[in-house]
């Protein structure tokens, strides 16, 4: 990202970008039928956060780093919040709060540790990331390509004007992701049908670790295999951020934010919007429950009275 592409004055600077450092707001909805996903923040609620404690509108475009290890310097005074997983933040060999406004001086470098716990950490600037937009977004979507490539040492990224009243509050008191086991309350479906009541129980009853083959687009997951109940193959069809695709070997995985919009492995049940937020914190070598949101574990193998999320 050379900084002769962009007009804007105030500017942020790369020094490392840690392990994974993309741009991302709210994303591209609306553009399946197109074969292009929403993308964007993978821990919404924390997303907007950062952008509300900078004073931005809640859709501006942030940085999300993977496992910390972002350091970049001001080219100019900014106000900056890093919210989510919560790094050690060290500015000027002095440590800074998460979940706050912290002043950036020009020339003055911000470092994010590596989070004890949760996965993913926000870092909003006052004025937004000012990359240009394609499609109507800023995300970068790690499986498609589309929009700016992850970030690499020597980026320079333009910094938009400040906009509207300074925000007021001094620092937000919020929960730390989860550490050890994480429930995640699930809708069984839409094919439910494809699999042996066994294959329901455990996923209502085992624990399923994330691996190590896990991002942005999914959550490879590793636990008691999920035996179908038919031997025919689906038609590609439909996908939704939540579900949880079972493939051949099965074990399943939990599609995220860069999750493709189709696919032709069954889908044994779906995420709720707000626990796939706290599933995106989730780090390799976790362990995931699910909870079915209508029934209890005992009933669902018997009747299979679940009410169906179709995707």
């Amino acid at each position: 990202m050379s900084p002769t592409r962009f007009s804007e004055t105030r500017q942020l600077f790369v020094v490392r970008p840690g392990p994974l450092t993309t741009v991302q707001d709210t994303g591209r909805p609306g553009l399946a039928h197109l074969g292009i996903g929403t993308s964007g923040a993978a821990d919404l609620p924390s997303y907007r956060l950062a952008n509300r404690l900078v004073g931005n509108r809640e859709d501006d475009a942030t940085l999300e780093a993977t496992l910390g290890g972002l350091t970049v310097r001001a080219g100019h005074d900014l106000l900056i919040a890093i919210t989510g997983a919560q790094c050690p933040i060290t500015i000027g060999g002095i440590m800074y709060a998460a979940n706050a406004p912290i002043a950036l001086r020009a020339g003055q470098e911000a470092a994010l540790g590596i989070p004890e716990r949760g996965l993913r950490s926000y870092l909003a600037i006052r004025g937004g990331i000012r990359v240009p937009e394609i499609l109507g977004s800023r995300s970068t979507d790690i499986l498609s390509g589309i929009g700016p490539d992850p970030l690499l040492a020597g980026d320079v990224l333009p910094v938009g004007p400040a906009y509207g009243a300074s925000p007021d509050l001094d620092v937000a008191a919020v929960a730390e992701p989860a550490e050890g086991d994480l429930t995640l309350s699930i809708r069984v479906g839409p094919r439910d049908d494809w699999f042996t009541d066994a294959a329901i129980r455990d996923l209502l009853q085992a624990r399923y670790e994330v691996t190590s083959e896990s991002n942005r687009v999914g959550m490879r997951l590793s636990g008691p295999i999920l035996e179908r109940s038919r031997t025919d193959e689906l038609p590609s069809e439909g996908m939704v951020a939540g579900a949880l695709q079972v493939s051949p070997d099965g074990q399943p995985t939990l599609f995220l934010a860069d999750h493709p919009v189709t696919g032709g492995y069954p889908v044994i049940a779906v995420v709720g919007r707000a626990d796939l937020d706290r599933a995106a914190q989730a780090r390799p070598g976790q362990n995931l429950r699910f909870r079915s949101g209508s029934a209890s574990a005992d009933d669902v193998p018997a009747s299979r009275r679940v009410v169906r999320t179709h995707v």
